[in-house]
């Protein structure tokens, strides 16, 4: 049981720092954690970046929140309890309304691809 509550605590704060739950996660952590997943693809072709630093926004928040709330399952729960779509569509919208965000900082040209910075 012990085992269960550190490992679940720490799924906790692992999730909670890629998670939407702390305004300053997103600028040192999230965003630059998408800005590399895009700029990884915009080496490809930059028509990538945008779309894939999205995708990787997307998935840090996504993550993160499934991690909290495992976590949190995992370090106070006695049972072991499921993670049910509901759970799941809650963690998507939040992680939209974040990225929403990103999308508004990227369409302002405030968030570039890294050799556009240098034009």
């Amino acid at each position: 049981m012990f085992k269960k509550r550190i490992k679940g605590s720490i799924i906790t704060v692992v999730g909670y720092l890629l998670s939407p739950f702390s305004w300053w996660n997103d600028v040192v952590i999230n965003i630059p954690i998408a800005y590399a997943f895009g700029f990884l693809f915009g080496l490809i072709s930059k028509s990538l970046f945008f779309p894939t630093m999205v995708v990787g926004y997307w998935l840090t928040n996504i993550i993160g929140l499934i991690m909290v709330h495992r976590g949190v399952i995992d370090t106070l729960s006695e049972e072991k309890k499921n993670y049910t779509k509901k759970d799941f569509s809650k963690d998507l919208f939040f992680s939209v309304i974040y990225t929403l965000v990103i999308i508004i900082l990227i369409k302002l040209n405030i968030l570039r691809f890294p050799t556009d910075y240098f034009k």
